[in-house]
């Protein structure tokens, strides 16, 4: 009795003290060939169990995504029984924890560090599973690790980031180590070789970019010098002076740490194509670090795309487009001369700030103005709505958009009750396919009116969406328009008679003067 009550009372402790499920055993994360395949149920137990949890947030589908599983995969094979957890989310099948994570777009590998799920470290685009194995290496090192014995090397085709460094502990090295992390797919060193600070005659505190042993280009530290231009400075220098854009070096001219690109559109095979090349590289030796240089091949069925971004014809080919890609705002060089002086005058004009932006446009069509509706284009908007003499009452709209659509018989409805009136022009623009520079800004459609005025006035319209509404609108603006025009006309016979008055001045001057 008694045997039979302690094992009674000894079960019930166990009860007490053991969870529900504790006999069970935890259940493993899921994982392929060493890589933890992680989703939004399992996310948090991981980081939790890691004391570094590389992620991949990967996207199947896209040609990249491939390439960069394919390193990812290559380099949790290495990472075999180190301390770092190698772990894949597909970001196509858990969209919701992509997006808890922000991790729906670039950058597609993050480093997760002793459970801190807010603030990961990004891993830089890799080219291959080197580049992952190459930046773990460089995270857990120190400018120490780069000192090199230049004695026994042999010149290497690839570039070399040389640092000559006064004190390898001074902050110059640390801002050189912290560009080396971030560029896993350049070679770096330090060296202190005397033979080689002689061979190049320089002192110390620099930076050089090798190849082959031949100076590329020298970049003297200074106190004010940060990571960002360093890299800026081995980035640029790393690419051609003028790179041709392909599947290739696309990834590489849109992470360029350089914002403002110069594009030049050409056909290889055109007669002038070595001319304008030509002229085109000379002018970019001047602008490193400033402009980016990129030639473009329109005949390259593979650069449609990009035609189309800057709505270029290979018939309208060559020519040169300056683009910020920050704003996006794009410039035209305003000449058909492509000199090296021409491009550069353009080039710092741009930089200056007092280059015009370009104003995109389609073709005009043909009998545009014959129609109730005037069909407008970039290039005849400004002539229409800016008429002195006439108001123009115009219709911005998005041939895609089903609610744009949806005005086109009301426009014409609008144009057929005022088509008596002479002095009224209505009308109606592609917003989509022209550059509308008015200094206004807001979705589309949207109604705008010209008033018949010296001044380029322009009235946003957003009443109801009816004839007797907009023509109701129509007259109102245009008697406003009429005590404006009686105002302009006397302040311009004003001015005109004050120029005479002034000119008159300067004959008589001249007279006496003689």
């Amino acid at each position: 009795m008694r045997a039979a009550l302690l094992f009674l009372v000894t079960a019930c402790c166990l009860g007490v003290l053991l969870p529900a499920g504790a006999s069970q055993v935890e259940k493993p994360l899921p994982q392929v060939d060493g890589v933890l395949q992680l989703t939004k149920s399992d996310f948090d137990k991981a980081l939790k169990k890691s004391t570094q949890l590389l992620v991949h947030f990967s996207a199947p589908l896209s040609g990249d995504g491939q390439r960069v599983s394919a390193a990812f995969q290559e380099a949790a094979a290495e990472l075999q029984g180190s301390g770092v957890t190698m772990a894949t989310v597909d970001v196509s099948k858990d969209k919701d924890l992509a997006k808890q994570l922000n991790a729906s777009g670039p950058p597609p590998i993050r480093l997760y560090i002793n459970g801190d799920k807010h603030t990961p470290v990004v891993c830089p685009v890799p080219k291959n599973a080197a580049s992952i194995l190459t930046w773990l290496k460089r995270r857990a090192g120190s400018a120490a690790d780069l000192l090199t014995d230049f004695s026994q090397s042999k010149d290497s085709e690839e570039l070399l980031v040389v640092g000559f460094f006064k004190d390898i502990a001074s902050g110059y090295a640390d801002v050189f180590y912290a560009a080396a992390v971030d560029l896993p797919d350049v070679s770096f060193a330090i060296t202190h070789d005397e033979k080689l600070i002689s061979k190049y005659d320089i002192t110390h505190d620099v930076v050089l970019l090798l190849n082959k042993s031949r100076v590329v280009e020298a970049y003297k530290m200074a106190p004010k010098t940060s990571k960002g231009d360093l890299i800026a400075f081995i980035t640029v220098y790393q690419m051609e002076v003028v790179t041709e854009y392909d599947g290739q070096t696309a990834g590489q001219i849109l992470t360029a740490p350089v914002p403002n690109h110069a594009l030049l559109f050409i056909s290889k095979s055109s007669k002038e194509f070595k001319q304008i090349h030509s002229a085109f590289l000379s002018a970019a030796q001047s602008f490193r670090l400033k402009v980016l240089f990129v030639m473009v091949n329109v005949e390259e069925p593979r650069n449609g795309r990009l035609l189309e971004y800057f709505r270029v014809r290979e018939g309208e080919a060559p020519l040169i487009r300056l683009v910020n890609l920050t704003d996006h705002v794009t410039y035209h060089l305003p000449s058909d001369k492509f000199d090296t002086e021409i491009i550069k005058t353009f080039c710092q004009t741009y930089l200056d700030g007092t280059a015009q932006p370009k104003m995109q446009s389609e073709p005009i069509p043909e009998g545009w103005d014959t129609q109730p509706v005037k069909q407008l284009v970039g290039s005849t908007l400004e002539k229409v709505a800016f008429n002195p003499d006439k108001t123009a009452f115009v219709l911005l709209y998005l041939p895609y958009s089903q609610k744009s659509r949806a005005l086109f018989p009301l426009w014409e409805e609008l144009a057929k009750a005022v088509e008596h009136r002479e002095d009224v022009v209505i009308a109606r623009i592609d917003a989509s396919a022209n550059d509308i520079n008015l200094s206004m800004y807001g979705s589309y459609p949207a109604l705008r009116l010209f008033p018949a005025l010296f001044a380029e006035r322009v009235v946003d319209y957003t009443g109801k969406e009816t004839v007797k509404d907009l023509v109701k609108f129509l007259d109102k603006e245009m008697e406003k328009a009429k005590k404006y025009r009686v105002k302009e006309d006397e302040d311009r016979k004003k001015y005109i008679e004050a120029m005479k008055a002034e000119d008159a001045k300067k004959d008589n001057k001249s007279k006496d003067e003689l």
